[in-house]
């Protein structure tokens, strides 16, 4: 079993990173094209998408803190699941970006959302994996305090939020702003209390 202390503060320090990210994509419109009130107006799809991918970031360590003290230790597949699942968080910078350049645009706009959307997707599927290994294949890494009753309720949890992810990026189809919708009733969702052993 190996000690989850390097692996908790590694993540810590990736999540940080992505979440400063977000900030330097953020764009301070220059002098002389304008007032600077209508100038900041015109880029409210950054700020929306920053909000959410800040929110959806910030929610994700409160939940990785939480699994995290579920687990006694980790073994190498655990340790490869939470690298991807970190892959999957520092790439949220990039598609929230994306999502702010084009959800106001003649084209493109559908397939940022679906590419924003889908960031999301892959997201939950990671941290489900992440989860589903522990809780169901390697209950040897868990603490005692999981019984049954609350691996299942911490498993049914996670996997909730896989649908409506898929929901969210398909919904581009129709309008980027369903995806951004949908993403943003999540973060909501998930900073809810759950169930955790804190």
């Amino acid at each position: 079993m190996i000690d989850k202390s390097r692996a908790e503060a590694f993540s810590d320090g990736v999540m940080a990173v992505a979440i400063t990210l977000l900030a330097l994509n953020l764009a301070v419109p220059g002098p002389g094209h304008g007032s600077l009130g209508r100038l900041l107006g015109e880029r409210w799809p950054q700020y929306a998408a920053y909000v959410v991918s800040f929110l959806t970031i910030g929610i994700i360590w409160v939940n990785h803190r939480a699994m995290f003290s579920r687990f006694r230790g980790f073994d190498h597949t655990l340790l490869i699941l939470n690298l991807l699942l970190l892959m999957t968080i520092v790439a949220l910078p990039f598609t929230t970006s994306v999502l702010a350049a084009y959800l106001r645009s003649g084209s493109g706009q559908k397939l940022a959302a679906a590419v924003y959307g889908g960031s999301f997707l892959l997201m939950g599927l990671a941290f489900v994996g992440m989860q589903w290994h522990a809780l169901v294949s390697k209950q040897h890494l868990l603490d005692e305090r999981m019984t049954p009753e609350v691996r299942d309720a911490v498993l049914r949890r996670n996997v909730v939020g896989v649908a409506p992810y898929a929901i969210a990026t398909a919904g581009a189809a129709l309008t980027p702003y369903l995806t951004l919708g949908i993403c943003a009733a999540l973060a909501v969702y998930y900073a809810l209390p759950g169930t955790t052993i804190d």
